[in-house]
């Protein structure tokens, strides 16, 4: 069949992401990017070599853009009249009221978790659910906590079961550059359960899941602890080679420097990787231990990037491009640059 055509939504912290991961999908076209304002992003976007047409939102606008010599392809709508799909990375709520333009223009499209279930056919997880979101035509995604939630106990699940999952998320409080939220020398709790242990049980409903979250005052990343009670006996070695065959999980020692959050940002950093972004959550090995027959271990979670992947392969379940779980999976790892045991 010819390549899928899409189009970005919003070009943000996520939007970014998810245009240069569908970029170097070989079965997609990136036909281009939609915003509405020449924000930093878009004024990165230009003076690096303008990789990808931008069309806006409001037309009216255009004269901002002209004067700072940023070229317009055309319109919002001109743009949903080429593609077969929206990756909408708009800020919650902006999706919904998208949502009228894509059915008038009769395309499909893949919500971030900004926006409410009730909005969409499926609430989507490449691994855990791919099935469910085949062929339909509006899907959401996790959250980027809950999508390496769902990747971690969906593997171990599909090896040994698990029967209940107790979570402690220390997640960061803002995003790099996010200001206005002020949050100093404070550790904020909410309560449990927080929402994503629902998320998860929404995903994976045989699985008996609580939680509880801290806001902590950084910027890089989310830090899981997960206590799983499986369904049959697993040792930590076994569980650290589930987590090795795992294209999209990474184990990583502190033995090794793998300390924080920020090291694995900083590793991913040193390697090149474009804004310092890694696809993969990360399984510190010393971090896993057992309590009896439960296992407990921790994860970093990459808020930023992570959830280009399951989006992509939201846009292979929608468009029916595979119907095979582990091949649409795959496909999406390949043309990433994930495989296992890196």
């Amino acid at each position: 069949m010819s390549k899928a055509k899409l189009a970005v939504v919003g070009f943000g912290a996520v939007g970014m992401r998810l245009a240069d991961g569908a970029a170097v999908q070989e079965d997609m076209e990136l036909v281009g990017i939609v915003d509405v304002a020449p924000t930093t992003p878009i004024r990165a976007l230009h003076e690096s070599g303008m990789a990808y047409d931008l069309y806006l939102v409001d037309m009216a606008r255009k004269p901002e853009f002209d004067l700072l010599g940023i070229p317009i392809a055309g319109s919002f709508d001109d743009l949903l009249e080429q593609v077969d799909v929206a990756l909408d990375a708009t800020p919650a709520g902006v999706g919904a009221q998208n949502k009228i333009l894509y059915e008038k223009h009769g395309i499909k499209a893949i919500f971030q978790a900004g926006e409410k279930n009730d909005i969409v056919d499926t609430f989507f997880h490449g691994y855990a659910n791919y099935e469910e979101g085949i062929g339909q035509s509006f899907l959401k995604l996790t959250s980027c906590n809950t999508t390496g939630l769902v990747r971690a106990v969906d593997a171990l699940d599909r090896e040994v079961g698990v029967e209940k999952v107790a979570i402690t998320i220390v997640r960061r409080v803002a995003d790099p550059g996010d200001t206005f939220r002020g949050l100093v020398d404070v550790l904020m709790v909410e309560p449990v359960p927080n929402h994503q242990a629902e998320d998860l049980a929404l995903i994976m409903p045989h699985v008996d899941a609580t939680g509880f979250l801290v806001h902590a005052p950084v910027t890089h990343g989310h830090v899981i602890s997960l206590v799983a009670t499986p369904k049959k006996p697993i040792s930590k070695e076994s569980f650290l080679d589930i987590c090795r065959a795992h294209p999209r999980i990474r184990v990583f020692r502190i033995a090794d420097g793998f300390n924080s959050n920020t090291s694995l940002w900083k590793y991913a950093r040193d390697m090149g990787n474009k804004r310092g972004d890694m696809y993969e959550i990360g399984v510190w090995e010393e971090c896993v231990g057992m309590s009896g027959d439960d296992i407990l271990f921790a994860i970093n979670i990459p808020q930023e990037p992570v959830t280009t992947p399951e989006t992509l392969d939201g846009v292979r379940a929608v468009l029916e491009m595979q119907t095979d779980r582990l091949e649409a999976v795959g496909l999406t790892n390949q043309y990433l640059g994930m495989a296992p045991g890196r």
